[in-house]
């Protein structure tokens, strides 16, 4: 089923681009100016304000989303870019009954985020690496994330929370945030 999303009054119709999409499983299909971010997009028009917009110069990689299986940062991608693809944000990272994802539960097990503002970008930036490396040196997890910025956490206790997050991934571990709903 494609949910369709009607734009903001006062908007041209002839302005107008119809983008389909499917965004974390689901296939949406909204009508953008041309110039509308893919950040503002999935924001503004699909209501999923789990991606951060922060320097909207693509440096510090708060608004990284996975799209078409890459890491994008989607403050430099326009939304008709998206047409046809499928896009990631950090909203689809939760397991199908509400489970936190292994990197979610190692942010909140190992104090991997303080304002929170870059945890979006950087859990996502995580899981691409993850699913390519699942088993890094502490090393590489470092390079992994040195796209992404952060202010608050000295990048200690994320670089912990992605270790503990690609073990319990190796090992198949379902651990839940004990504030989760069962």
């Amino acid at each position: 089923m494609t949910e369709k999303i009607l734009t903001k009054a006062g908007k041209s119709e002839d302005s107008l681009h119809t983008v389909t999409l499917k965004v974390n499983k689901k296939v949406y299909e909204v009508q953008v100016e041309p110039r509308m971010l893919l950040s503002d997009m999935l924001r503004d028009e699909l209501r999923l304000t789990g991606t951060h917009v922060g320097c909207e110069h693509g440096v510090c990689g708060a608004c990284t989303v996975i799209m078409d299986g890459r890491p994008v940062r989607s403050c430099l991608v326009f939304g008709v870019q998206a047409d046809q693809t499928e896009i990631m944000t950090v909203e689809g990272l939760e397991g199908e009954n509400g489970e936190l994802h292994p990197l979610q539960n190692g942010f909140w097990e190992k104090h991997g985020l303080q304002c929170g503002f870059c945890t979006p970008g950087m859990l996502i930036s995580a899981s691409h690496f993850l699913e390519n490396n699942p088993d890094p040196t502490r090393e590489e997890i470092r390079e992994a994330i040195s796209g992404n910025l952060c202010r608050c956490t000295g990048y200690q206790g994320i670089v912990d929370a992605v270790e503990m997050a690609a073990k319990e991934m190796r090992e198949g571990e379902k651990k839940k945030c004990p504030l989760a709903q069962d």
